[in-house]
């Protein structure tokens, strides 16, 4: 099981609530990788490709491709306009118009660590099955995470930030 979380920000009447949900997983190397998913619920006003075109619009302007290839953000001295401050058992992500805080399990932070990057999904179809407060079961997580939906989602490797000591 995994929490959700909810984002505040942005174009808040076309994107809806914006959520975060985060999980760790085997990414075919044997290891795992701590993966971090922005959707909306689509519950914004408008019409139901409203969501679509907003989050299309929010992955373009911090310089996210939609489908395609992963973009590495991981490069030495790279700026890029969206991170990922891991501390605490905490994830901080920030994006242009939207920070959430975000509780991970100790595997998620393990695997973050580990690897030094986090594999961060912006889907632009939005999950309306999902519900605030209400942990998402694997198996729904699996579900929603389509060759559909992960075809029209940007996909980025962030570098993992902490704070420095």
């Amino acid at each position: 099981m995994t929490s959700l979380q909810a984002a505040q920000g942005g174009i808040q009447q076309q994107l809806g609530t914006l959520s975060v949900v985060g999980w760790a997983g085997e990414y075919g190397d044997g290891r795992d990788m701590a993966f971090l998913l922005v959707f909306s619920l689509g519950d914004g006003a408008g019409t139901r490709e409203e969501p679509v075109a907003a989050m299309r619009q929010l992955a373009e302007s911090t310089g996210l491709t939609i489908g395609g290839d992963i973009l590495d953000a991981t490069s030495a001295g790279r700026q890029f306009p969206v991170t990922a401050l891991v501390e605490g058992g905490q994830v901080a992500l920030t994006m242009p118009k939207m920070s959430v805080q975000y509780s991970t399990p100790p595997e998620w932070i393990a695997a973050a660590h580990d690897r030094g990057h986090v594999y961060f999904l912006l889907a632009t179809q939005p999950w309306p099955q999902v519900r605030l407060g209400n942990e998402i079961q694997q198996d729904a997580l699996r579900e929603f995470l389509s060759e559909e939906v992960l075809s029209t989602s940007a996909h980025c490797l962030l570098p993992v930030r902490r704070l420095a000591r």
